[in-house]
């Protein structure tokens, strides 16, 4: 079978309802929560790609008793700093960044030397940003210069800490909340916005947390010690999933998309305030609380006119995962769109401000980047009539997905590369764009 696909069709005008796979972020940390659980939790609508697998299987190789249909998983927690796995195992995280930085949190506490290894693509991002606040929990780790493969040897008496998390990650800041929680006394972050899924689940498991929050920073309060109760969840759709889907509709003509039940986190909404700003018609109905985390159905409709935008920073990080496709957007305003402070996006699955420009050369759209900025001179009237080709970009699903949604939304004929890299995090991706009526080879 092709490791890629053809689009040689614009996608014509559709009026769809769709449901998304669950979130990834929150599938994740469900998984590593319930592990340290002292009863039975289980979840519906777990998000099945390889990065929740990779927990999963990490978790089963700690000692974690899994159970798993495509209804349901339950997971039987061993409690704070239960694991039970033989000296020298090698745990693999594959390509999930999440995965990798948050697993070690709780590994601190391991009494025996642990191996933590991953593909290609994450065996080249930055680990130190993790182990340096880690190591002052009283761990040793041994590291290819800050990169996987990373041993790591726990110790018996972990101290609280007092760690400045000033890159606005909350893989991070999440990594030092975990390790926290089996730490004897109080661990202080100040952290820079992110995303607060972790303190979210904190609070709804009634954990001891305490959060003081100004413009720019929170300051998180964890005590160590607490019993951590049974974690039974319906993870909610993801939107960085939702956003392929938001901007096909939004550049496709006279179409309308209604997509249900989707996580509306402030911290992961940038995409929809920039969005709104560029003119894009979507708006949230049916808002309600669910555990801790806001969800609501979205609707969208094709926009006509896209604005172009100088982004304000501020909404960077709870847009991190979208940016590709915000360029995209930006590829179609009557103007000159504007982003800085990027650099995170290349601490993700490949340099991804890079691969945008990329994608925008190929489609003929100017744009001048930088190594944490990118101005693109948008055309409304842009009309691809050439052969694209995208391929070599380290396995990075976010990459494919955002060429198949360029492909449908500008035209031209595409050859995109690296299909099966969409099991990493939205494995029925093609299937929801076939169910909207796209023409995919």
């Amino acid at each position: 079978m092709n490791n890629f696909v053809r689009i040689k069709n614009k996608i014509n005008k559709f009026n769809k309802n769709i449901s998304i796979d669950g979130d990834k972020s929150l599938s994740i940390r469900w998984a590593l929560l319930s592990s340290q659980s002292f009863r039975k939790c289980r979840s519906s609508n777990l998000l099945l790609s390889e990065d929740v697998y990779s927990t999963l299987n990490c978790l089963k190789k700690l000692g974690v008793k899994i159970k798993i249909s495509k209804k349901f998983c339950e997971i039987i927690g061993l409690g704070l700093n239960g694991f039970k796995y033989k000296k020298n195992s090698i745990l693999d995280a594959g390509n999930s960044g999440t995965l990798g930085r948050l697993i070690l949190g709780l590994l601190v506490h391991s009494k025996k030397e642990i191996k933590l290894k991953g593909d290609k693509s994450l065996s080249k991002r930055d680990f130190l940003r993790v182990i340096k606040p880690l190591e002052r929990f009283g761990a040793k780790f041994n590291s290819n210069f800050g990169r996987l493969p990373i041993k790591v040897q726990g110790t018996d008496y972990s101290k609280p800490i007092r760690y400045y998390e000033n890159k606005g990650s909350a893989q991070c800041k999440s990594t030092v909340m975990l390790a926290a929680l089996n730490t004897q006394g109080e661990t202080i972050i100040k952290a820079k916005k992110s995303r607060d899924h972790t303190e979210l689940l904190f609070k709804y498991l009634k954990l001891p947390i305490k959060i003081i929050k100004s413009k720019k920073y929170d300051i998180i309060k964890v005590k160590g010690k607490h019993k951590i109760p049974a974690l039974n969840y319906k993870i909610p759709s993801d939107i960085s999933s939702a956003a392929f889907f938001i901007v096909l509709t939004a550049l496709s003509k006279n179409s309308r998309l209604k997509i249900k039940d989707v996580n509306i986190n402030p911290s992961r909404m940038g995409v929809f305030y920039i969005l709104k700003l560029m003119g894009v018609k979507i708006s949230k109905i049916n808002i309600r609380n669910y555990k801790g985390e806001k969800i609501a159905d979205l609707v969208i409709k094709s926009s006509n006119k896209i604005k172009p935008i100088n982004c304000p920073v501020s909404l960077n990080s709870s847009a991190i995962d979208e940016f590709l496709l915000i360029f995209l957007v930006a590829a179609k305003a009557e103007g000159i769109s504007y982003f800085k402070n990027l650099s995170e996006l290349n601490q993700k699955e490949s340099p991804r401000l890079q691969w945008g420009s990329k994608i925008l050369n190929n489609m003929g759209v100017r744009n001048i980047t930088t190594n944490n900025s990118i101005k693109i001179f948008g055309n409304p009237r842009i009309k691809i009539d050439k052969k694209i080709i995208i391929k070599n970009y380290l396995k990075d699903h976010r990459v494919f997905m955002t060429s198949v949604i360029a492909a449908l939304s500008f035209g031209g004929e595409w050859q995109i590369f690296d299909k099966k890299s969409i099991n990493t995090s939205f494995p029925s991706f093609l299937e929801k764009v076939d169910q909207l009526g796209a023409n995919i080879e």
